[in-house]
């Protein structure tokens, strides 16, 4: 059985930064992607970020420049470091996992700006 079991989280003032990472573990297949996104209030899930089996990376247009992920293959996590956090960033993020077809959720952890 899958697992990821994400840390980080919390709440921040504006223009501060936060870390969030993501361990995943049973996993029996190589994965190709790990990522985030993140849902607020009233809004539909959006991606913030996904970095791929060679390292490639892909950001939503509203974390970049501002949000960086990375990754630590031995270790089957995944990190986002966010900087210059606005009150819009406010929502739950949840990590992200792809294993061939097989795609996994974690449980979501909130980050909350204050303005």
């Amino acid at each position: 059985q899958v697992r990821l079991v994400e840390s980080g989280g919390g709440l921040v003032q504006a223009g501060g930064s936060l870390s969030l990472s993501c361990v995943a573990s049973g996993n029996r297949f190589s994965i190709n992607r790990m990522g985030w996104y993140r849902q607020a209030p009233g809004k539909e899930r959006e991606l913030v970020a996904s970095i791929f089996s060679g390292d490639s990376t892909n950001y939503g247009d509203s974390v970049k420049g501002r949000f960086t992920i990375s990754r630590d293959s031995a270790k089957n996590t995944v990190y986002l470091q966010m900087g210059s956090l606005k009150p819009e960033d406010t929502a739950v993020y949840y990590c992200n996992v792809a294993m061939g077809s097989l795609v996994y959720w974690g449980q979501g952890t909130q980050v909350t700006v204050s303005s």
